[in-house]
């Protein structure tokens, strides 16, 4: 299917409707030639004559086998592809009275989303008269922060939106502590089994 969205976007061959075209390549001169001239030249070297550059006066060409032409247009954008970087935002909530073990629990978690490179917004949720407790929150919040601190930089401070208080935090390096922590996680339980 991909490939048959790029082969409806250039003209090959006798759909180019220029009088004159310029044509560029590696093995060719690149100049400009009569319409009939570029086409006999591609013929020669059993190749299509593609436009690649419509929009040029005169529009530029290239002698190239097609297929080959969009294969190496489907091998870039999927190149580029790969060197995007996507970023996932991973939510954590907590309540304004969040007691010890749930904040460690989630901590924990947080650490885990920012070790593989994600991005987190924790909130404190306050549902009905809790939002007496705002202060509270803003210091759960503030906390959480500053526990994260080894692997993540705050990018949000605490603000109130509502009935949420929330907190941006971005992983420090993405990806570096993860690898470093990775082999200490897994020797621990190895000695502790040996131990037993």
């Amino acid at each position: 299917m991909k490939n048959d969205n790029l082969k409806g976007q250039h003209r090959i061959n006798e759909q180019i409707r220029a009088k004159e075209v310029r044509i560029v390549g590696d093995d060719i001169e690149s100049a400009v030639y009569p319409i009939h001239q570029a086409l006999k030249m591609a013929e020669e070297h059993g190749a299509d004559l593609v436009e690649i550059s419509p929009n040029a006066v005169p529009p530029v060409c290239r002698i190239i086998d097609y297929s080959k032409f969009l294969y190496q247009l489907k091998k870039r954008a999927k190149e580029q592809k790969a060197k995007q970087v996507k970023v996932n935002v991973k939510e954590i909530r907590f309540g304004p009275q969040t007691d010890e073990h749930d904040y460690n629990f989630k901590l924990k978690h947080a650490i885990g989303f920012l070790q593989d490179g994600d991005k987190v917004k924790a909130y404190v949720f306050f549902k009905g008269r809790s939002i007496l407790f705002k202060e509270q929150g803003e210091v759960l919040l503030l906390r959480f922060a500053n526990d994260l601190e080894d692997y993540a930089k705050v990018e949000q401070m605490p603000l109130l939106e509502g009935k949420r208080m929330t907190i941006s935090l971005a992983p420090k390096k993405a990806g570096t502590p993860k690898k470093a922590a990775a082999p200490a996680q897994q020797v621990k339980p190895e000695t502790a089994e040996n131990k037993e």
